[in-house]
C-alpha cells in the first residue's frame, strides 16, 4: 500500500490521527479493537492485536497447558439446608 498523508488533530487533551478507509479495510480493523503502538525514532509503529478464535480445541488445549493450577479453589459452603438436595425420583 503506498504510503497515505494523514494529519493529526487535537481530541479533548490528546491528538489523535484518523485511520483512512483504505488502511482499516487492508487491515480489517474494528472499531474498539485493540492495538499495540512503538515509537522508534521520528517512527510511529501501529500493529493490530488479532483476537484469538476461541474454539472448543483452544479451550481444551488451555486446560491442558495450565494443568491443576488453572482449577479453580474448591469452595466448602456448609452443610445442606432446605430445599438443596436434588432427590433421585423414581
Amino acid at each position: 500500500m503506498k504510503a497515505m498523508k494523514v494529519r493529526a488533530a487535537r481530541w479533548g487533551n490528546s491528538v489523535a490521527v484518523r485511520l483512512p478507509r483504505r488502511a482499516v479495510e487492508a487491515l480489517g480493523l474494528e472499531p474498539g479493537q485493540d492495538m499495540d503502538m512503538e515509537l522508534r525514532g521520528e517512527t510511529l509503529e501501529l500493529t493490530v492485536r488479532r483476537r484469538p478464535e476461541v474454539t472448543l480445541d483452544w479451550i481444551v488445549s488451555e486446560i491442558d497447558r495450565l494443568g491443576s493450577a488453572g482449577e479453580p479453589e474448591t469452595v466448602d459452603w456448609g452443610l445442606d439446608r432446605g430445599d438443596e438436595i436434588l432427590h433421585d425420583r423414581p
